[in-house]
Formats: structure tokens, C-alpha cells, sequence
């Protein structure tokens, strides 16, 4: 992430297989057009859509990794 986002415009970095995480000022409509706005710092998004706190994330996306072959 940037030192110094662009003000009005949070940082955005796409995790792989993970959230998105956001730093700066910022709001996210859910899935209902609901906007939830943040304090923290730095907030991750859900991306998998299995998180019971959507739309932040809640780390599910962790147990729906699929087994590696062998």
C-alpha cells in the first residue's frame, strides 16, 4: 500500500485467496446496498462471499481452500 493515498480514496490491495483490504477513508455497500462505514486503519473485505460478518471479512476463506493434490 501507498504511503500517502489520494484524499477521498482508500488504498486498495487485493489479497490472493484472501479479502480485500482497504486503507483510508472509506464506505462499503453490501450485497442489500447498505453502506457500513470504517474507523480502522486498515479494514479487509469479504471476497469469498462466506463470511458471517459480510462484508468484512472473517477469515472463511481460509477453510474453503481446496485440499492441495497429491
Amino acid at each position: 500500500m501507498s504511503e500517502n493515498p489520494e484524499p477521498g480514496r482508500p488504498d486498495v490491495i487485493f489479497c490472493p485467496n484472501g479479502p480485500m483490504l482497504l486503507r483510508g477513508d472509506h464506505a462499503v455497500r453490501d450485497e442489500d446496498g447498505d453502506d457500513h462505514r470504517t474507523t480502522r486503519p486498515v479494514s479487509a473485505v469479504c471476497r469469498c462471499g462466506g463470511s458471517k460478518i459480510k462484508p468484512w471479512c472473517d477469515g472463511t476463506h481460509k477453510a474453503m481452500r481446496k485440499p492441495s493434490r497429491d
